[in-house]
């Protein structure tokens, strides 16, 4: 089931949810709004190797916005820390972004249980686009788990998006890979 706006801010004062900056009026009848962050990113150097760390190029959204480009993947940030303990949480585009043609993820929209940081966005585009932080750029949906979990993902040793940065965060793809293997 997907927690209604009473049940989202009953959990944020329980500290099962937790969503900084948090906004009353981003809160929606079952999903809170999230913003572009001010950083972005994109990969350097051409075909990306699913097995190396990738180098990216950071660069902060200037004041009067940035063009997406199509063809190009561009790695943004949510400005919202969130942590979400005993739900799943789910970030969706908002429609209004949809239809501007922007994609805000292609295949990273589930969270896990105990995910604990900002979110990365991939980002990519149809038609050229302009972009600003601080726009409404999706939302969170949290649903309920059924039965117990065995392992938060902050108590992971393998997960590999613990670390904390509000900055766009890259493939980590590389890890999955053994050194023997490589």
């Amino acid at each position: 089931m997907i927690l209604s706006d009473v049940k989202i801010r009953e959990e944020i004062r329980r500290g099962k949810i937790v969503i900084r900056p948090f906004h009353r009026e981003c809160l929606g009848t079952n999903s809170y709004d999230v913003h572009l962050g001010p950083w972005l990113a994109v990969y350097k150097g051409g075909a990306l190797d699913s097995r190396r760390a990738n180098a990216v190029e950071e660069f902060r959204i200037p004041k009067d916005g940035f063009v997406l480009v199509p063809g190009q993947l561009y790695l943004g940030v949510t400005e919202e820390y969130t942590e979400t303990h005993g739900y799943v949480p789910f970030l969706e585009g908002k429609s209004s972004v949809g239809r501007l043609g922007i994609d805000i993820h292609s295949t990273a929209g589930k969270g896990d249980e105990g995910f604990c940081n900002y979110w990365t966005l991939e980002m990519s585009v149809k038609l050229p686009v302009r972009v600003y932080a601080g726009m409404p750029v999706g939302q969170l949906i949290y649903f309920e788990i059924s039965g117990p979990i065995q392992r938060s993902y902050s108590a992971k040793s393998s997960a590999k998006y613990r670390r904390v940065s509000s900055h766009p965060t890259p493939s980590r793809m590389h890890l999955n890979f053994p050194r023997a293997r490589r």
